[in-house]
């Protein structure tokens, strides 16, 4: 595994889900504006009324980063059984797959267990599609094993052949 090219696959999928989140709490202001919902909030996220301190940015980011390091360091594991054939298609069933097994069950367990307008939550939904597609797609795109320059496949089979 390629270090460098793993911690900017990592770095990358942090900054695109930070971006998705807050373009996605713009647009969901608000319910996050509702009086009615502030008990919801955390004390991180909304020590008083208002908007967040900047303390729940940088936990955000740091949350975030470890979360990329597992899904980049899981597609590190998985790569050889992800379907799809080249970085594209590979990268997008990987982003499905991590909505489907991690954004969606976690989504689906809000609805039971929090009283949250279902709207929010379908947005958090998408947010995390998104955030999940393009990751899917920066991972595979960066981790993606190199292909062998033409003289290296030649030399290759040609020393295979002289083997056999």
């Amino acid at each position: 595994m390629d270090l460098k090219r793993f911690l900017f696959a990592v770095i990358l999928f942090t900054v695109v889900a930070q971006i998705v989140h807050t373009l996605g709490s713009i647009l969901a202001m608000g319910y996050y504006l509702d009086p009615a919902y502030f008990d919801v909030w955390s004390k991180i996220m909304m020590p008083i009324a208002g908007p967040p301190p900047a303390k729940f940015f940088f936990l955000s980011i740091d949350l975030g980063l470890i979360a990329s390091i597992i899904y980049v360091y899981a597609y590190v594991i998985l790569e050889k059984s992800i379907p799809g054939k080249g970085w594209v298609r590979n990268g997008l069933n990987y982003g499905a797959l991590l909505f489907l097994l991690g954004t969606l069950p976690g989504m689906l367990s809000i609805v039971l267990l929090i009283n949250l307008p279902i709207l929010l939550i379908l947005e958090w939904a998408a947010e995390g599609l998104v955030v999940m597609l393009i990751g899917g797609l920066i991972t595979a795109g960066l981790m993606r094993k190199e292909e062998p320059k033409a003289e290296e496949k030649k030399a290759s089979t040609k020393k295979q052949k002289k083997n056999n």
